[in-house]
């Protein structure tokens, strides 16, 4: 059989170019009182959000959902409040102080939830502002850095509109969607933001090896981002046939990667890649997805469903924490009065690591707070505070003085195993602090 040969253009470039117009005239479109989803973390499309926050003068009450967001954030600030509410299912930097000053809203929810909040109307979105990458031969253009809960905000809205995007890198796995899904398509060449990696100190380190000590040859991680976890990934290079299911992947991954620590091939749950739904860095980290087969990308009702979690041998669930109280509750998402982060996936790894077999749910924090000046692990939460996790979920707390195993504990028994890793100076003030409960003392 003999091929012929064409010179037919795809008919999906003619449709791309229809769609093609400025970041000016595609929000046109956005009316007062419309509900708008913005891709959340790196692949928040700021060309996009500017244009739209220039309309301010002449829009109302505009209702902005979205997660953790790099970038600006300008559709929060205080003289934007009428034109502008931002709805924040995880409280970034750029809109803590809205929410805190009460012109911005905060949802509790766990992250493996928001995807069906949207296709099911509960939160309804009439536009969804996307950031992705240029469209391949076949006219797929691909989600990038950040999957999570965008297909579903993305399939729930009656608008879209995204920004294409040459420095966004193609993701693979449930990472594409065609043009012919996207309403408006506004070209951009920009780098994306980035989070610098910064040397963790001693006490960090100390964390690090503590948590690297409970973690197994052949187990499956997932770790948050920040110095803690880097310096729990430059702990584990003497480990062996390591995986991730993990919501998100930081750079500390890539050198574990190339090194062969983590290979992938004691996985039960997508084996051979590691399975994630966002990931924020440096460019370094962006280069190193870009169309990597060992990297699969899927939505946060799957990696964060406690169901698929759980199925992962010897899964080690690793987060952080605010707080700890002396009877193992967690707070996260708030310092007393203040509103700080959100529950994100927290809850779902520690309850999926939990009923995996042979799976470990573990909070790592340092002990102080605010240059040694606060004990993190308190005789209570602190008024207003909010738990994040409960005192049954929580079965390992690490600091740098060591490891408490909660687990099958009583309350009394929980408190002298978390005063144990305390603070030294800060020991005799929270023993006295148990004595203010019966049950404690």
């Amino acid at each position: 059989m003999q091929l012929v040969e064409t010179d037919t253009e795809p008919s999906w470039k003619e449709l791309y170019r229809k769609k093609l117009c400025s970041a000016q005239d595609a929000v046109q479109r956005i009316k007062s009182g419309d509900r708008v989803y913005i891709h959340s973390n790196a692949a928040a499309p700021q060309s996009l959000i500017d244009a739209m926050v220039a309309r301010a003068g002449e829009l109302s009450s505009v209702q902005i959902y979205h997660l953790l967001t790099l970038g600006k954030a300008r559709y929060a600030a205080p003289e934007f409040k009428n034109s502008f509410k931002v709805h924040a299912l995880f409280i970034g930097p750029n809109v803590r102080s809205a929410v805190n000053q009460g012109w911005a809203d905060y949802t509790p929810v766990f992250l493996s939830e928001i995807p069906e909040l949207f296709l099911s109307g509960t939160l309804d979105l009439d536009v969804c502002l996307i950031q992705v990458s240029p469209p391949d031969a076949h006219g797929y253009v691909s989600y990038g850095v950040s999957v999570d809960c965008t297909i579903a905000a993305r399939k729930r809205a009656k608008l879209v509109i995204a920004e294409v995007n040459p420095q966004m890198p193609r993701t693979l796995g449930r990472s594409f969607v065609h043009i012919s899904r996207i309403d408006h398509i506004v070209e951009v060449n920009r780098p994306l933001p980035e989070l610098g990696l910064e040397i963790p100190s001693e006490v960090e380190l100390a964390i690090g090896r503590n948590v690297a000590s409970l973690v197994e040859d052949g187990a499956t991680l997932q770790l948050g981002i920040g110095t803690i976890p880097n310096a729990i990934l430059a702990c584990l290079r003497d480990k062996k046939e390591l995986g991730v299911h993990s919501e998100m992947l930081s750079d500390g991954i890539v050198d574990l990667i190339e090194s062969g620590v983590i290979t992938n091939d004691c996985k039960t749950v997508l084996p051979g890649k590691c399975a994630v739904s966002f990931v924020m860095g440096t460019r370094r980290l962006y280069d190193f997805i870009d169309n990597n087969p060992g990297i699969e990308f899927q939505t946060s009702d799957y990696i964060n469903d406690p169901f698929v979690i759980a199925q992962n041998y010897k899964m080690t669930a690793i987060n952080s924490a605010l707080q700890v109280d002396l009877t193992g509750q967690v707070s996260a998402d708030s310092i007393g009065k203040h509103l700080y982060s959100g529950f994100g996936g927290q809850v779902d790894f520690i309850r999926g690591a939990s009923r995996s077999k042979g799976g470990k749910a573990i909070i790592a924090m340092p002990s102080t707070a605010r240059n040694e000046s606060l004990s993190r692990i308190v005789p209570h939460i602190d008024l207003g505070g909010g738990v994040v996790t409960s005192r049954a979920d929580v079965q390992y707390v690490v600091t740098e003085y060591g490891i408490a195993q909660l687990r099958g504990k009583n309350l009394k028994d929980r408190a002298k195993a978390l005063i144990a890793i305390a603070h030294p100076k800060f020991r005799e003030q929270l023993l006295s602090g148990a004595r203010e409960f019966p049950w404690l003392g």
